[in-house]
């Protein structure tokens, strides 16, 4: 069975195969489905702060 990952800054489930995995010198993984979901991690966005990810749009009221 193949491990299914969820995007560690949008929450998005990610195919297997696919995204990036990123390992912290504390060795915290992190899983990011794009280069967008990438940079807005290395940019030290807050996800409830932005509101097309499932973090901000629960933060919102929308779902």
């Amino acid at each position: 069975m193949v491990e299914k990952y969820t995007c560690s800054f949008c929450g998005d489930q990610l195919e297997p195969g696919t995204g990036k995995l990123f390992v912290r010198k504390d060795g915290a993984i992190f899983y990011f489905c794009s280069s967008k979901c990438q940079s807005n991690y290395r940019l030290r966005r807050v996800p409830r702060r932005v509101e097309w990810t499932a973090a901000g749009r629960k933060a919102l009221g929308k779902e």
